[in-house]
């Protein structure tokens, strides 16, 4: 849009997602499900992904207040089969994909030097690759909805994270590997598909507040070495992500591609 284009109702209108479909990988996750709340009360239909019914089910029962259409999908995204039928599913229902969230993902945390293999599999596999293939079937469709004079063809925001950047004395060899794939794929994929007009960026959060980091909180030594990294002194919530989400899934970012969002609290500055 030319800026002599924009007026007092486009300008009010970037953040606005009605009609747009918005898949969410990990769905019933903590940052998965806060942001299908957000694209929800701003007009998106969600697709819901996840390797479990009652997690999905759970997630779209709390939605229900929004008055959004939720689809779930119980898929893998380590299954290049599973991943090309929730592209399937999701066109055969609402006629297009816009946004793409992969938000699935793991940690496991132990000393480099006696990291298990299983666990260091497991984590790039899931982070990784799980993104990489979501990704890859998400491209195909919106190339092919560009080549139907969609613009822009879509947007994805993986999730990359702090750890990406700077390392960290708790184990987290794995993770910091698998967030520093993604980011570097994020840039990739943003370089290969901009010739389609899709937009790839991610989101960088710190270490987020919820039932799996509790143990960490409930240890004042370990605590202590997240929140003297971050400027506010304490972990991020989940809801804090909302707002990026809702900017890079929205017309508002559509000269915006290649770029990692930290909702960090300042830490990457720190």
């Amino acid at each position: 849009m030319k800026l002599l284009d924009y007026t007092n109702e486009t300008i009010k209108g970037l953040f606005d997602l009605t009609g747009k479909t918005c898949i969410i990988t990990g769905g019933g996750g903590g940052l998965g499900l806060a942001t299908a709340r957000g694209y929800a009360n701003y007009g998106a239909n969600l697709v819901l992904t996840g390797r479990t019914k009652e997690t999905l089910d759970k997630a779209a029962a709390s939605l229900a207040d929004t008055g959004a259409k939720v689809l779930t999908i119980v898929a893998d995204t380590l299954d290049l089969d599973d991943c090309q039928r929730v592209v399937d599913e999701t066109v055969a229902n609402f006629g297009k994909i816009d946004v793409l969230f992969p938000a699935a993902g793991v940690a496991r945390r132990f000393s480099a030097e006696e990291f298990p293999k299983d666990m260091f599999d497991l984590v790039i596999d899931t982070n990784v690759k799980g993104t990489w293939y979501i990704d890859q079937a998400v491209g195909r469709q919106m190339i092919k909805q560009h080549e139907k004079g969609m613009d822009p063809a879509g947007k994805i925001i993986n999730i990359t994270s702090v750890r990406a950047n700077n390392g960290l004395d708790l184990g987290y060899g794995a993770y910091a590997c698998s967030k520093g794939a993604v980011l570097s794929m994020t840039r990739q994929l943003a370089v290969e598909w901009a010739k389609f007009n899709i937009c790839v960026n991610a989101v960088g959060p710190t270490i987020v507040a919820s039932l799996l980091t509790k143990p960490i909180f409930d240890d004042p030594v370990k605590a202590k070495v997240f929140t003297d990294r971050i400027l506010f002194h304490r972990p991020m919530e989940s809801g804090e992500l909302i707002g990026s989400m809702i900017y890079l899934a929205s017309a508002a970012s559509d000269f915006i591609t290649g770029q990692i969002v930290y909702v960090d609290g300042g830490c990457v500055a720190a």
